[in-house]
């Protein structure tokens, strides 16, 4: 083999193609991990049957299961993007990971593109396996929802990803765990993202609008059930993606 020939196979990888790789290789270490796999597939499921089979939603569409499954994809948003993607973040920073890798040709830029990228191809999966369960229980989403409701929940899982970094870059690991964790309970819980506004106590009324839990839960129903854009909500994720993104930007240590 020849000396043109040598540099060419030693010729290191686009960053497109670094980015890709990066992005498989967290997608499926976040899928082999029994944990976060509960988190990101079990939990939203068992969630969707249980809003079906209770009165929770009753009377606020058509059926208890198109209500539900537009809060359970955004629950899946906030699981992957937020919970899952922050701890794995948060363990990586404690064990050098990101300091190494961000020393690679893959850089810093490389490697958030390539978290991004593992949690939209989780998401996606997620979003199938929901989808067909919900098809099974009855689910009839409206045909003109698809396209806004998709592009939404690609928004929202940039803002809780951003939300993910930012928690995971500034803390311990061990807070990081525990602040995520609590928060995935409380959002879903009480945030407006699986049950919508109206369901929840006049305290917590006047506050969900604004959380991206709250904007991700509404956008989703109104495209899905109506096949509306909500602008207000969704200006409060586009306005929670910026600044979480910012200020990870600004206040990510890498070590």
């Amino acid at each position: 083999m020849s000396t043109a020939a040598i540099r060419e196979t030693q010729k290191p990888a686009s960053l497109p193609r670094r980015v890709l790789l990066q992005g498989k290789y967290e997608a499926l270490t976040m899928l082999r991990n029994g944990e976060q796999l509960i988190l990101a597939v079990v939990l939203p499921l068992m969630a969707l049957v249980g809003l079906t089979v209770t009165p929770f939603l009753d009377g606020m569409g058509s059926s208890r299961i198109n209500v539900a499954v537009p809060g359970i994809l955004a629950l899946c948003a906030m699981s992957t993007a937020f919970t899952g993607q922050g701890i794995a973040t948060g363990f990586d920073r404690r064990y050098g990971v990101l300091r190494f890798l961000s020393t690679t040709p893959l850089g810093r830029g490389g490697l958030i593109a390539g978290k991004v990228l593992s949690v939209l191809a989780v998401l996606c999966l997620q979003v199938v396996v929901v989808g067909l369960v919900a098809l099974v229980l009855g689910w009839q989403p409206t045909a003109s929802g698809w396209l806004p409701g998709l592009a939404l929940l690609a928004l929202g899982a940039a803002a809780f990803t951003a939300l993910g970094l930012l928690v995971a870059g500034t803390v311990r690991p061990e807070a990081t765990l525990a602040i995520t964790n609590l928060l995935w309970i409380l959002l879903g819980a009480m945030g407006g993202i699986v049950i919508p506004a109206e369901r929840l106590p006049a305290a917590a009324q006047a506050v969900v609008h604004f959380l991206p839990s709250g904007a991700l839960g509404e956008s989703m129903r109104a495209a899905f059930l109506g096949g509306a854009v909500n602008g207000g909500a969704a200006l409060i994720l586009l306005l929670w993606t910026v600044i979480a993104g910012a200020a990870a930007i600004r206040w990510f240590k890498w070590n």
